[in-house]
């Protein structure tokens, strides 16, 4: 099969599109005929990165969305021909190929109303901003939740989802995405480089503070964060834990989550790989039902897929840029 080949960690440059051998599906696992491919900041960062578990060339690329083409042992409720989406594990070969083997537990099925296009988009991000408001942040008797970031991926998954939940919804976004944000359910756009993000949730609030919030920025952000948090409020985040230690006991009482989408098949946990196909098919449904917009604003060819990675790594990007394969 061709795929794109990452020669050895460091640079983009480094990734090639050539020829491998076509993997084989073991134990547990689907071959998968890879149609469409969304890119995500982690396949850019991985690939700079590299990771102790590779052997090179390696593939990179965490969601794809394809045709099951063989079933391996084990495997019981997919058959060649089934749609499927997936988002993969970290530590295998990924999706930025023409075939890809993936862990069965994490599939989940395409509806016939679905493209391919849309369902690689709801996952990384979307299946992120799932586990954050739906799963992790407690929305009972909350009434709004701040979210970083709304024009990104998991920014504009997690708008969509917390207007599901009846919350009022805060969120941060430069000045040319506000009507973006809007679009999507955003009651109120605080442009972050202009104002005071605190300021403005605390007067929105009445000096109480958000009830929920999901930061998608960074460790610093996280912390102050936690000066916009109401008493007994929930923080969830992606890039870095908040720093607690200038919280006293007994004052702000708060709930921190962690949400690492891609632990779950690090984690050995039948429970939490499974959960993963849950998810993906939690959103497709919505997708389908015309509850959930995909946010796929850009589609290129697979000869385009390193310069929308770099298109990527400017980190100015809007929703999702998909890839056919």
């Amino acid at each position: 099969m061709k795929a794109w080949l990452l020669k050895e960690a460091g640079s983009l440059d480094h990734m090639e599109w050539g020829e491998i051998a076509d993997p084989k599906e073991g134990n547990g696992e689907l071959l998968v005929r890879v149609k469409a491919v969304a890119l995500n900041p982690v396949d850019y960062k991985v690939a700079m990165n590299g990771n102790p578990a590779w052997n090179y060339p390696h593939i990179v690329g965490v969601d794809l969305a394809g045709e099951v083409v063989s079933v391996g042992e084990g495997v019981s409720g997919f058959k060649a021909g089934d749609r499927v989406a997936i988002h993969t594990s970290l530590a295998k070969k990924g999706a930025f190929a023409e075939l890809a083997v993936v862990d069965a537990r994490a599939a989940g099925r395409i509806p016939d109303e679905v493209t391919y296009e849309d369902a690689a988009a709801i996952l990384c991000a979307g299946m992120t901003a799932y586990e954050a408001v739906v799963q992790k942040l407690n929305a009972t008797h909350k009434k709004n939740i701040l979210i970083h970031a709304g024009a990104g991926g998991v920014g504009g998954f997690a708008i969509q989802l917390a207007k599901m939940q009846g919350l009022k919804v805060f969120t941060t976004a430069s000045k040319s995405n506000h009507e973006l944000v809007k679009n999507l359910g955003a009651d109120v756009a605080i442009d972050y480089k202009e104002e005071n993000v605190t300021e403005r949730i605390m007067e929105e609030t009445n000096g109480r503070g958000a009830d929920l919030i999901l930061n998608t920025v960074g460790r610093d952000v996280a912390t102050e964060d936690l000066e916009r948090l109401a008493f007994s409020g929930h923080l969830a985040y992606i890039a870095g834990a908040p720093d607690l230690s200038g919280v006293k006991p007994f004052s702000l009482s708060p709930s921190i989550h962690e949400v690492a989408l891609g632990a779950a098949h690090a984690s050995g946990d039948d429970r939490a790989v499974s959960n993963l196909a849950f998810m993906a098919e939690e959103l497709m449904g919505m997708v389908k039902d015309g509850r959930l917009e995909s946010l796929v604003t850009k589609v290129l060819s697979r000869e385009e897929l390193v310069e929308g990675l770099e298109e990527l790594q400017g980190r100015h990007v809007r929703g999702k840029i998909i890839v056919k394969m």
